[in-house]
């Protein structure tokens, strides 16, 4: 069992809500020594998909290691219950965090996640730590959801979307800064089609490209790829500034 001085790994994609964790992690003054960042091969259930690589030029900005889990550690017969999926995808995950805990001096004393209201995710990522024998830190759970984008902009946060799949949200909102004005726009969004202000389950996917746990901002290229319901930005160039 991973004694209290251990370190804490933070599961991060460089996305608004696994970078508020982090970033309230810090803050508290927790010892976070990586940062995980899981690489689905598709569609997920469990994890933020899009632009994971852009992972690693966060952490070089943040200054922490990171800790890639490739598509080649998920099993190969993907299960088709959203259940069993959900299991299977967090397989590999759980086998990192048990390498970093007999490789980390004094193991994982905890874990920090960026889950807001998914159930089907935190369930499983409590379930897990129970078996690591560490502890959860999900700052973000069951939290307002205004409330939270609030204090994220407050904190500096510069938050961009790359992908949205939600009726309501055209291309337009591609490449789109999460700024007040956009955070408006979504609550009258949810209150005409129920999207959510922090597009929870999926309906638009952002990258913090600049925070106050950041040395360097990320300067990105892109282009726009939209199918008519939804689109995502596919990244050209990315680079520290």
């Amino acid at each position: 069992m991973s004694d209290a001085d251990g370190a804490w790994v933070s599961l991060f994609s460089g996305g608004k809500d696994s970078s508020w964790a982090l970033f309230r992690a810090l803050e508290r003054g927790l010892p976070v020594d990586r940062l995980v960042t899981v690489h689905p091969t598709g569609d997920s259930y469990m994890y933020h998909v899009p632009a994971t690589e852009l992972a690693a030029l966060a952490a070089e900005s943040i200054g922490i290691e990171l800790v890639d889990v490739e598509p080649d550690d998920f099993a190969a017969d993907a299960a088709t219950d959203s259940s069993a999926q959900g299991d299977d995808e967090l397989e590999p995950l759980e086998a990192a965090l048990e390498d970093l805990d007999r490789e980390l001096p004094d193991g994982i004393a905890g874990v920090t996640a960026g889950a807001v209201e998914s159930e089907y995710q935190t369930s499983r990522i409590r379930g897990m730590c129970d078996r690591l024998e560490c502890d959860l830190f999900a700052p973000l759970w069951r939290e307002d959801p205004r409330e939270l984008a609030d204090a994220m902009l407050e904190a500096g946060f510069e938050i961009i979307i790359i992908q949205v799949a939600a009726h309501g949200l055209d291309e337009s909102w591609l490449g789109r800064t999460l700024d007040r004005e956009a955070i408006a726009e979504l609550e009258a969004l949810n209150d005409e089609y129920g999207v959510h202000i922090l597009g929870e389950g999926g309906e638009f996917e952002t990258f913090v490209v600049d925070g106050p746990h950041m040395d360097r901002r990320i300067d990105l290229e892109y282009d726009t790829e939209w199918d008519g319901t939804r689109g995502r930005v596919r990244i050209t160039d990315a680079k520290l500034e």
